[in-house]
């Protein structure tokens, strides 16, 4: 298999991966608390992590950690895992899972709005456009099509569903500063999440017995969302020619997603779901072009 076929293999099994976790997510808290869901997918993330820098021999990069690394470590995991799992977490337990997962990828279009404060970052009409579409599908998935009336499904769900896309997007600003390794960089941030988590644990609800199917989910979690597809995505980026190649294909999640939402979670799929997805990918699809525009004149 040449590079670039082997890139999309990669690229592709990881997106298939990612879309299944949206129904993960909604059948793992029937059966644990969204805290515990997340402290027990930080812990299997950890463990995932820790064996790949291992296995690649960059365990001797982490004794060249300053303790400025361990700050910037500590302000990144408190974004993600820590807040963005527990903000987002919190959303599909108060939506469904075609709402709290399809309002979530608005945050490419957040990025582009914080990257006109944050990196001093122009934008064009094109670029204002896109967002508008982009934004006018949240409103569609977030009010059942309702836009008019203003009647959203969970204001507090909807609310905490964008708010995540904030985080990430806040987060990937910052961690696109940060040049270590991106395995250490999730090690990193992974064990101080996991730290925020326990201690909310411990002065919170504390810890309940769970379940085979809560701490199945958990770890299904850690693996596919947290864990092994992101070193599958990193692996798909590495071998391919252009990142533009594997970059675009993650369009494709959010629509497979609500295959497996339909199917594994019984959700039947709302016609405000699908017209609002088209209409944020939409978007996002338009912003890229405008990108790509500029940077072939």
């Amino acid at each position: 298999m040449k590079q670039q076929g082997r890139a999309y293999f990669f690229a592709i099994f990881a997106i298939l991966l990612w879309s299944t976790v949206g129904s993960a997510l909604k059948i793992g808290l029937r059966y644990i608390s969204f805290p515990e869901l997340l402290f027990w997918a930080s812990v299997v993330s950890i463990i995932i992590f820790s064996i790949t820098i291992l296995a690649q021999g960059k365990l001797y990069q982490m004794r060249l950690l300053r303790v400025s690394d361990f700050v910037r470590a500590a302000i990144l995991g408190f974004l993600n895992p820590f807040l963005y799992y527990f903000v987002l977490l919190k959303a599909y337990n108060l939506l469904l899972a075609q709402e709290a997962g399809t309002l979530n990828y608005i945050w490419p279009v957040v990025l582009v709005l914080l990257s006109i404060p944050l990196l001093k970052q122009k934008i064009g009409w094109v670029s204002i456009l896109a967002i508008f579409i982009s934004f006018s599908g949240t409103m569609v998935i977030g009010t059942r099509g309702k836009v008019f009336e203003l009647s959203f499904s969970n204001p507090l769900g909807v609310g905490l569903a964008l708010l995540s896309a904030l985080f990430w997007a806040i987060f990937w600003i910052y961690n696109m500063k940060d040049r270590k390794d991106d395995t250490i960089k999730l090690l990193l941030n992974f064990v101080f999440g996991f730290l925020y988590i326990l201690i909310y644990l411990i002065g919170t609800s504390g810890f309940s017995m769970i379940s085979i199917k809560g701490l199945t989910g958990a770890v299904y979690i850690g693996l596919f969302e947290m864990g092994v597809t992101y070193m599958l995505w990193l692996k798909a980026l590495k071998l391919s020619a252009t990142t533009a190649k594997i970059s675009n294909l993650v369009f494709i999640s959010p629509f497979i997603s609500l295959f497996f939402i339909r199917y594994a979670v019984g959700e039947m799929i709302m016609i405000s779901t699908v017209i609002g997805l088209a209409l944020i990918v939409g978007g996002i699809i338009l912003q890229k072009w405008s990108e790509f525009s500029k940077s072939v004149k």
